[in-house]
């Protein structure tokens, strides 16, 4: 079955018992993985990590994972990423068999339309399909209202639209800063309150924004000794090193296509003033510096790796200061080599 923007919200939040399969794909994943927590909390649902190479050796493995009993008598989900067609045999069997103890969920990227796992998620009554692509604008602003009904918050559009912004239209970071703001301004489901401006500059993401996109300037720029002070200041048992990662993909995705027409010939001047974004006289500067020392390639370089640190830190309960630190750290040396 295939869910829209309309009500996958719904389904996650109150799953139907009888689903045995969660697909979410698309280029958005941090949206995927977002739904795909959700959709454990509702369940009330421990994660169970099976590798998609597992299944493809032994599909038999995820109708057994699916079917096998909880040694500690809680519930519990299978969790599948990367989800790939290496996974299609075994949800297929999945499908066509009785109903599993626990439903399985896989995070994928982008899937054709002729994609057959894509198809079995979309024709079965007993799964669910959704494609995840980035809100923008309003959709940005509708996203941010709904979560925040979650936590008892009513947020009104320019409060939304901040909140969208400062989180770079990330789902997994809103939740996060929006779960924070609830308990700042005592709501609940059970008693409602409005998210005003004043509660966001009290407490809101802004400042912890500004510090994490820092330490992302300071790898691609170079700066290896102020970076490890930096890091050395992170509280250890903390749960930074997603949003950290995120700010530095999100400033991998304005450096990359400004760098790409540089080397076709365009002048950094234009590029910079016309990169459909305002930016900072203090953040021109540092801008201009990392374009200055990095190829397109290399930063796609960096920006895989960063992909491939972030599925890692997602399998973690808690986030592990100490592989970001390193892999930040990596980035930095190489910046400071060009």
């Amino acid at each position: 079955m295939k869910a829209s923007a309309a009500t996958i919200g719904r389904a996650v939040d109150q799953p139907d018992a009888a689903t045995r399969f969660y697909l979410f794909h698309g280029p958005d994943e941090s949206q995927s993985r977002a739904f795909g927590a959700r959709l454990l909390e509702a369940l009330g649902a421990a994660k169970f990590v099976l590798a998609a190479g597992a299944v493809k050796s032994d599909p038999a493995a995820l109708v057994d994972e699916a079917n096998a009993m909880s040694l500690f008598g809680g519930r519990r989900a299978i969790w599948i990423e990367p989800a790939s067609k290496d996974i299609e045999e075994g949800v297929e069997a999945l499908l066509d068999g009785p109903p599993p103890e626990s439903p399985v969920v896989a995070i994928a990227g982008a899937l054709t339309a002729t994609s057959t796992l894509r198809k079995l998620a979309e024709g079965s009554p007993h799964s669910l399909s959704f494609a995840a692509y980035a809100p923008e604008g309003e959709s940005a602003q509708r996203m941010v209202t709904d979560l925040g009904r979650r936590f008892g918050l009513k947020i009104g559009p320019s409060v939304a639209a901040r909140v969208a912004e400062t989180c770079g239209n990330d789902q997994a970071i809103i939740t996060q800063e929006l779960r924070k703001l609830a308990l700042y301004v005592g709501a609940s489901t059970e008693g409602p309150r409005e998210l005003e401006h004043q509660a966001i500059d009290e407490v809101g993401a802004e400042g912890g924004e500004g510090d994490f996109q820092r330490l992302a300037d300071l790898a691609l720029g170079g700066e290896v000794q102020q970076l490890a002070d930096e890091l050395a200041r992170l509280p250890a048992a903390g749960s930074e090193a997603i949003p950290i990662v995120r700010s530095l993909q999100r400033r991998l995705l304005m450096l990359a296509p400004m760098r790409a027409r540089i080397e076709r010939g365009e002048g950094l001047d234009g590029v910079m003033t016309s990169t459909g974004r305002t930016l900072f006289f203090k953040e021109k500067a540092k801008i201009r510096q990392i374009l200055t020392k990095w190829s397109a390639p290399e930063l796609a370089k960096v920006a895989d790796r960063i992909g491939n640190l972030e599925r890692a830190l997602m399998f973690t309960t808690t986030p592990e200061q100490e592989a970001l630190g390193e892999e930040l750290l990596t980035i930095a040396r190489k910046a400071r080599s060009l």
